[in-house]
């Protein structure tokens, strides 16, 4: 066991916003080099960002969603590839609460301990004495490069062998190859490439079926009753996300902002662009999309820091969580849009901020997770009192 130190939600909100200015400075290298700069990590470790949602018993700040949420948006301005990837990492680790006790030792022994992962069941697993063997691949893995273990998932024999069900199993990092096939043009700096297994071998303590972490059902005696595991995954996993397009949308006024007073609007009488009625219109706009987007956000997270227990959840709650998540990249997007079409062709220089946040927040849109479309019909579903078309909810 660890000790850490206390640090106030304050505290950790102002040492993520206090990173802006040198994540900024590296996401054009983030982007060449398809991964973020290891100064990045360092500053990250450094402010806490990896012990946000880590067990106070292994030196973590049990941070509920609300502090995190707060503290992804801050990474969101510096950099949406940093945002997303950070925010990634928030997801497995916290999925490590759901196996026993003697795992999370393993897993925590490493300081700083990076868990990437995802939710697409692309493996099988073979049984074999002491646990199983996979194989297969898994497609955009952000963190990937940094990280120490990955949270998999395959499908393999239900326990009594009559039919197959979905299992998560955490894997060294080592034992996994790693494609080198993460090519952009959106949060390329996230260095989401394919991991690959081959005949890797997994104990069986380290091996838990899906639809119980779904459920936010733990293996782990001593993490039944903190607050920061009595969720379902899919609400913490809204509320780990949300940031990161808040963020990007908060960048995209603050650039706007910025070059704003020495920018008039060319072929047109305006000196000033600042003068213009349009432009009155475009950032009030703009600006209320970015607050309503904050309105989904704090929905959420307070529902997921409730700690209900994931069975305490109604089927609708679950849906909702969907759509709200939905509704903020909708929201982000359409900020982003209007601030980047107000901006000019100046704008579109790959030195300027504004170019690469409407990359990255396009890219967030397309997760299979986040596309508002898909969301929005599976919140609409339940509420016309149909069954989920999806066991993600």
């Amino acid at each position: 066991m660890t000790s850490t130190t206390v640090l106030s939600r304050a505290d950790l909100v102002r040492r993520a916003a206090d990173l802006v200015p040198l994540l900024r400075t590296h996401a054009r290298w983030s982007e060449q080099h398809r991964r973020l700069h290891d100064e990045t990590i360092e500053a990250l470790a450094d402010a806490g960002v990896f012990r946000l949602r880590v067990p106070a018993r292994f030196g973590g700040y049990e941070a509920d969603t609300a502090t995190l949420h707060d503290v992804l948006t801050q990474l969101g301005r510096g950099d949406g590839a940093v945002a997303w990837t950070a925010s990634v990492w928030t997801i497995p680790g916290w999925m490590v609460g759901m196996f026993p006790d003697e795992v999370q030792q393993e897993v925590y022994a490493t300081p700083d301990v990076r868990v990437c992962g995802t939710l697409s069941p692309t493996a099988t697993g073979t049984p074999v004495p002491g646990g199983l063997k996979l194989n297969g691949r898994w497609g955009f893995i952000s963190g990937a490069l940094h990280s120490h273990w990955q949270e998999v998932i395959a499908m393999a024999p239900t326990p009594d062998g009559a039919g197959q069900w979905p299992v998560v199993a955490l894997v060294p990092i080592g034992d996994l190859e790693l494609a080198d096939d993460w090519d952009t043009a959106g949060l390329r700096g996230s260095g989401s490439v394919t991991t690959v297994a081959r005949d890797v071998f997994v104990p069986r303590e380290r091996i838990v079926p899906l639809p119980a972490v779904l459920a936010g059902r733990s293996a782990s005696a001593a993490n039944t009753e903190l607050a920061m595991y009595r969720s379902p995954l899919l609400g913490v996993a809204n509320a780990s996300s949300m940031g990161t397009v808040i963020g990007l949308a908060q960048a995209a006024r603050e650039t706007f902002l910025d070059r704003l007073p020495t920018r008039k609007i060319a072929y047109t009488a305006y000196e000033r662009q600042a003068d213009a009625s349009i432009t009155h219109l475009q950032l009030a706009d703009a600006t209320l999309k970015i607050d309503e987007a904050q309105f989904h956000a704090s929905r959420v997270t307070a529902l997921v820091d409730e700690g209900r227990g994931g069975d305490g959840w109604t089927l609708e709650e679950r849906a909702r969580c969907r759509a709200d998540m939905g509704a903020i990249c909708r929201l982000g997007k359409e900020a982003v849009d209007l601030l980047a079409l107000a901006s000019g062709g100046s704008s579109l220089n790959l030195s300027n901020l504004m170019q690469r946040v409407v990359r990255d927040v396009y890219a967030v849109n397309l997760h299979a997770l986040m596309v508002p479309s898909t969301n929005f019909e599976l919140y609409g579903r339940v509420l016309c009192g149909l069954e989920p078309n999806s066991p993600y909810i």
